[in-house]
C-alpha cells in the first residue's frame, strides 16, 4: 500500500467560493485537485487529507464535497482544519461519512499496517500574532495530539503518520509542544498544510531527523505526496 497526502482541498460546491482570488497557484481549482489526485493514487492507495477541507458552514453543507472525496480513488482519513467550520461531533461526523472514510479526533484508525494520529494544531509560541487567546488553543490542541498518539497504545501497526493542519513549528523553527510529541513518538513522516504563497516560504522539511511534509494542495499543485510505501 502507498500512502499519500493532501491538505487544503478548500471545496465549496453547495456555496462556491473561487479561490483564484488568492492568487495564481490556485489557477484550475477545484477541478485540479480532483484531477490530479485521480493521476497519482490508486484504489489499494491511502490518503490522509490535513484540513481545510470544505468552505461549507453546516455537515449537510459539507457532505456533497465529502462525497466527491470519497468517490476518488484510495481509502481516506481526515483530521479537521481551522476553516472546518462545519465539523460537528466526532460522532456525529463518523455516521455521516461515506464509506472509505475515517475522521481522527483525540484518536488514531490503523490501516493495513499504517497508524494514523493526529490533530488540527496551531499556532505556536513565538508565532507574530500569537496572543493569549491562543495560547489556550494551542495547549488545547497539544493535549489532542498527545491523545491521539496515546491511543495507539493497544494497536498494532508498522508504520506511523502524525497529521497536523499547522505546522508543527512557528517561523523560527524553535520547539513546541508538537515537537516535543513528535519526537517521543518518532513517527516515520509528519504531514501538514495551511502555508500557502510566500507563507510558505520557511517550510520545514524535518524535525531531528523525522521527515515533514508540507502538502497544501496549492504548494504540491493538487498532487497528493507519497510519503510512504509499505
Amino acid at each position: 500500500m502507498r500512502v499519500f497526502a493532501i491538505a487544503d482541498p478548500h471545496l465549496s460546491s453547495q456555496n462556491p467560493k473561487p479561490m483564484d482570488v488568492f492568487g495564481p497557484g490556485w489557477e484550475g481549482h477545484p477541478e485540479a485537485f480532483f484531477e490530479g489526485w485521480r493521476r497519482v493514487v490508486g484504489p489499494d492507495d491511502l490518503v490522509v487529507v490535513a484540513g481545510d477541507i470544505s468552505w461549507a458552514m453546516r455537515l449537510d453543507e459539507a457532505l456533497p464535497d465529502l462525497q466527491a472525496i470519497a468517490e476518488l480513488p484510495g481509502e481516506k482519513v481526515l483530521i479537521r482544519g481551522n476553516h472546518d467550520y462545519w465539523w460537528p461531533s466526532i460522532s456525529r461526523l463518523r455516521a455521516a461519512l461515506p464509506a472509505g472514510m475515517h475522521a481522527i479526533q483525540n484518536d488514531s484508525v490503523v490501516i493495513e499496517g499504517v497508524a494514523v494520529a493526529g490533530t488540527r494544531g496551531w499556532l505556536v509560541p513565538g508565532s507574530p500574532e500569537f496572543t493569549e487567546a491562543d495560547e489556550k488553543i494551542y495547549k488545547r490542541e497539544v493535549e489532542r495530539l498527545r491523545l491521539s498518539l496515546e491511543s495507539l497504545k493497544d494497536k498494532d501497526y508498522d508504520r506511523l503518520v502524525v497529521a497536523l493542519h499547522f505546522p508543527p513549528t512557528g517561523p523560527d523553527g524553535s520547539p513546541t509542544g508538537f515537537t516535543e510529541l513528535i519526537e517521543r513518538y518518532e513517527p516515520d513522516a509528519v504531514v501538514y498544510g495551511h502555508l500557502h504563497g510566500a507563507e510558505n516560504t520557511w517550510l520545514l522539511t524535518n524535525w531531528k531527523g523525522i521527515p515533514l511534509h508540507l502538502v497544501a494542495a496549492d504548494y504540491l499543485r493538487f498532487k497528493p505526496k507519497l510519503i510512504l510505501e509499505t
